[in-house]
């Protein structure tokens, strides 16, 4: 997560504002996006190119305009805040589009930010498109249900937690069937405010109300991460005295649940219900960004990388000069190499590990101890415990059983 933020932040996004756009989709479609990698891929398509269009309205471009670019990055999520399996789309695209002069250069040009009725389009767009596409392939409303669904007869116990996650309710155990115990207060809906630049049509809803400025590079990191965040917050997760999980939300319901209430074995459930399949990417690069575009190179910053030094950590610098357009399909210089331990560190937490906390000065690796014999001698003469935590022994079968 960390990593791949940082990796966007210096080599892929430009210094132009960026804007996040979020696609949930329906119930009835979420269940075939969490397998079928050839839909999501043909969803997501539907999506970016929606997006690029609102863009180019807002430029005033037309779409026959082969010149214009738009880009962007989007991260697959599977999860919802409850841990339901939801698979949607957090699309990070340039707000404004690249468009190449007569001389061959790229200027940028940005876009006011979408109206609401701008959004309300794209939820249209999207829906008409994706249904289509359903039609296409035999998916329909009229289609037959066990048919289609090929999971179910490869997979039955996956098709189970699946459909159980995404409903919300419990796949196994004693408690098959039911919901997911919630906490909180119930609040009025009427009371809520409404949300800006967001709309859903037909269970298809479109929220595009953060935006990034051009060059604060801090905030788009924090962003990227949080779109390519890991779904569990061991943080907002605790034991009850009773051996049940709570599990807190990070924003309350409109039904006013707080926090949802886990058997060990129903949180077991839901977090493998959220494991992509083989060879599924989350994270996916669309237009001018993408690795074959043309004038990526034109985009994206450069990098020089330096000699390394000795457990320094990446020595990488990014630059941004432009690139000769005749120079634009070349193959670049030296790959940037993996971020340190200590660099995520200190950009992600503000800390830095490698700094002497007596007088400041760089610390470095001066040496890997691997031998048990050693490390058991050092902790000894340091005055620490020599020997692991003790585990827990296996609960029994009766114990089981009870806790469920």
């Amino acid at each position: 997560m960390a990593d791949t933020a940082t990796h966007l932040v210096d080599h892929v996004f430009p210094e132009v504002s960026v804007r996040q756009w979020v696609l949930s989709v329906p119930f009835a479609l979420r269940y075939r996006l969490a397998y079928d990698s050839s839909l999501v891929r043909d969803v997501l398509q539907i999506f970016v190119r929606a997006v690029f269009a609102s863009i180019r309205r807002r430029a005033g471009i037309p779409s026959s305009n082969r010149r214009a670019r738009c880009g962007a990055v989007t991260f697959i999520q599977r999860f919802s805040d409850a841990l339901n399996l939801d698979p949607h789309f957090h699309t990070l695209a340039l707000d404004g589009i690249y468009v190449e002069s007569g001389r061959g250069e790229l200027v940028f040009q940005p876009v006011p930010p979408p109206s609401d009725t701008e959004v309300a389009r794209v939820a249209e767009r999207v829906h008409r498109s994706v249904g289509r596409l359903m039609e296409r392939r035999g998916l329909g409303p009229k289609a037959d249900a066990d048919e289609v669904d090929t999971l179910s007869q490869d997979e039955p116990l996956l098709a189970e937690l699946y459909g159980a996650s995404i409903s919300g309710r419990i796949a196994t155990g004693l408690r098959a069937g039911r919901r997911v115990t919630r906490v909180g207060d119930a609040v009025d809906v009427d009371d809520l405010p409404a949300g800006r630049c967001c709309a859903a049509v037909a269970d298809y809803s479109v929220h595009a109300g953060v935006c990034v400025p051009a060059r604060d590079r801090m905030r788009l990191e924090r962003l990227a991460r949080y779109a390519g965040r890991p779904p569990l917050a061991t943080d907002r997760l605790s034991l009850l005295p009773d051996g049940r999980l709570l599990y807190q939300l990070k924003r309350r319901w409109r039904d006013g649940t707080t926090h949802v209430i886990y058997e060990p074995l129903e949180l077991m459930e839901r977090l493998a219900a959220l494991v992509p399949p083989p060879r599924f990417n989350l994270t996916r690069y669309s237009g001018v960004l993408a690795p074959g575009a043309a004038f990526r190179p034109l985009v994206v910053p450069e990098v020089e990388v330096s000699a390394p030094l000795p457990h320094a950590g990446c020595q990488g610098r990014i630059v941004t000069t432009k690139t000769e357009p005749g120079k634009a399909n070349e193959k670049r210089g030296g790959r940037p190499r993996n971020y340190a331990w200590a660099e995520l560190l200190k950009r992600v937490f503000e800390f830095d590990v490698l700094a002497c906390p007596r007088c400041g000065a760089r610390m470095r690796i001066l040496a890997a101890i691997n031998s048990p014999d050693a490390i058991q001698k050092i902790l000894a003469c340091l005055g620490l415990p020599t020997r692991a935590p003790p585990i827990a022994p296996q609960l029994s079968d009766t114990e089981t059983a009870y806790s469920w």
